[in-house]
């Protein structure tokens, strides 16, 4: 069930990035029901969201002007898969996230986590978090790293 889940919270994600101002929750969650999915699994999708957009939000008060590289504590790397841990570098490399924004991700998802948070997942929470900071600003980046589009990200 978590795959679906998962699957459609990128649904409704790309609705988002659609810009489908239109759609109510009830003409997604009855184009969700068309494609298959179960009731139970829409809700639990949307559980998921409200408790990623409302959880808590530790965002540090200090913001260093050096460029820092995050070390994992013991307890992100058991759950944080290698993948998923490799995309946040990436993404605070490249200038997609900053130190707060990372932080934000790395929170919300342990306290997510079941079992290790998978790459497709922390894609998930990484989109959410970014489009709770401001959906204009991040839509380029998170339409390109959701789609393993690496080199639109430069262009």
């Amino acid at each position: 069930m978590r795959e679906r889940v998962l699957a459609i919270v990128s649904i409704i994600a790309q609705y988002v990035m659609d810009e489908r101002e239109h759609l109510t929750e009830t003409d997604i969650i009855e184009e969700l029901m068309a494609e298959g999915y179960e009731a139970d699994e829409i809700d639990a999708a949307f559980r998921w969201m409200e408790n990623l957009s409302l959880g808590p939000s530790e965002a540090s008060a200090v913001s260093l002007s050096i460029p820092a590289q995050r070390v994992f504590t013991a307890e992100e790397t058991r759950a944080l898969a290698p993948e998923a841990r490799g995309l946040l570098v990436r993404l605070r490399t490249l200038g997609i996230i900053d130190n707060e924004s990372q932080e934000e991700i790395i929170d919300k998802a342990l306290h997510a986590a079941e079992d290790a948070i998978t790459l497709k997942e922390i894609k998930a929470i990484a989109a959410f978090v970014l489009f709770s900071r401001s959906t204009q600003d991040w839509r380029r980046e998170v339409d390109c790293f959701l789609e393993d589009d690496w080199a639109r990200i430069f262009h």
